[in-house]
């Protein structure tokens, strides 16, 4: 086994060795999938790959994780980017789940909670419910100012724990494949990283095990937007706030919706996968046709 190789294996089995290790330790002392637990919980678990990297890189190898594995601070356009790109993913994913069949949109915003029912136990229900009908803004704007503010700080932290590892130290590693490769298979890894979580419900609580395989595919799909944005910024940073806002507006592509499922609408359904399939065709037509130089350590303008 060569070094790219040894080095990959080892990252991929502290992740998923910390990681699910975490959530067999959570289920063994009687933890339940429920708010705010549930969210703990999440927000951990995306520190195992941030572990594993430094693990690897420092404690292993003995090599320095700052300049190696792309942390920078210096913001450019691609930041901004990385910003206000997943509110538009959202709002277009939402715009392509009112094509389905029995999917409607909802404007009460007593509806739109009817979508988050399922996640909140009674009480918490009752209290969003009494929240809802005191804001002074529609809940969509207010989800998605606070979204935006959350991505680029708060959940761009969290964001972090995870960038790292998947676009900090194995994108690098595994750059030689090319980047339509590299992207598919850190996509695969991710996807499969999530197991334990979407079996407990997350992402796919009305089908968690067909979820663990469409979690997968979907993380293959996101991986090649996160990893451009990485490569163009020349910064995890960046990344790390794609990521975090990726998570803090996910809630707009399905908060006007009434009908559907998780396997149909939202940004982990198949609305979801058709909006990121054109968003790659993007990557792909910009790198080929606008870009004046290709995008640093890829190559996007060639397909897998």
């Amino acid at each position: 086994m060569n070094r790219t190789a040894t080095r990959v294996a080892l990252f991929i089995a502290f992740a998923f060795a910390l990681d699910w290790g975490l959530v067999f330790v959570y289920d063994a002392l009687g933890g339940k999938w429920v708010m705010p637990n549930n969210i703990i919980l999440g927000v951990v678990y995306m520190f195992g790959p941030l572990a594993a990297a430094i693990i690897v890189q420092k404690a292993i190898y003995k090599e320095p994780v700052v300049g190696p594995l792309g942390v920078s601070f210096r913001l450019n356009r691609w930041f901004l980017v990385a910003w206000l790109l997943p509110p538009l993913i959202a709002i277009a994913i939402f715009g392509v789940s009112l094509l389905f069949p029995d999917v409607r949109y909802a404007s009460d915003p007593m509806q739109i909670l009817e979508r988050f029912r399922s996640a909140m136990t009674p009480e918490q229900f009752e209290r969003a419910r009494a929240q809802a009908a005191s804001l002074p803004l529609h809940p969509f704007w207010l989800a998605l100012l606070q979204g935006l503010i959350a991505g680029a700080t708060v959940n761009a932290v969290a964001g972090f724990g995870e960038e790292l590892g998947w676009r900090g130290f194995l994108q690098g590693e595994l750059s030689p494949l090319g980047f339509w490769k590299s992207s598919a298979l850190i996509g695969l890894i991710w996807g499969f990283w999530h197991a334990p979580l979407i079996l407990k419900g997350h992402n796919y609580p009305q089908h968690p095990v067909a979820g663990v395989f469409l979690m997968a595919a979907w993380c293959v799909l996101l991986a090649p937007l996160l990893g451009y944005v990485r490569l163009r910024a020349k910064s995890v940073m960046a990344a790390a706030v794609m990521h975090g806002t990726v998570n803090g507006t996910f809630g707009l592509s399905i908060m006007l919706l009434q009908g559907g499922n998780d396997l149909l609408v939202g940004f982990n359904g198949l609305a979801g996968f058709i909006v990121l399939a054109v968003a790659n065709l993007g990557i792909f037509a910009y790198e080929r046709f606008l870009a004046k130089t290709p995008a640093p350590g890829g190559s996007p303008r060639t397909p897998a």
